[in-house]
């Protein structure tokens, strides 16, 4: 059984599924036309002479399984090389340096105020 909350007599009551999942006659909004994929959008308009449509780019999956995949001991969030490096440090650099700073400002927050 479902409840819904009645507004006259400040009570729960019994009510129907569907009012009690939209209480007070709202409904869920449902989109009068489906939205536009997005990661498929053809550069080109598809005319009636040709089935052929181009994409904006290239299939990069099958180079990234490539890479990923081989098993050299390397990290996956380090396998694409200079950049990822570059991220991976910058990041604990960051880390590290948040922390130090979070040490500091407890420290001075800890001491007591000069008079």
């Amino acid at each position: 059984m479902y409840y819904k909350f009645s507004g006259i007599t400040q009570k729960l009551a019994g009510s129907s599924s569907s009012t009690a999942y939209a209480p007070q006659g709202l409904r869920p909004v449902v989109p009068a036309e489906s939205s536009t994929m997005i990661f498929a959008t053809p550069t080109k308009v598809v005319s009636e002479a040709g089935p052929v449509v181009e994409y904006l780019g290239a299939n990069k999956v099958p180079d990234f399984q490539r890479i990923f995949q081989t098993s050299d001991n390397i990290p996956v969030h380090l396998k694409r090389g200079v950049p990822d490096r570059l991220l991976y440090r910058t990041t604990m650099a960051l880390t590290v340096g948040g922390a130090l700073y979070c040490l500091v400002a407890l420290y001075i927050a800890a001491q007591p105020r000069n008079k």
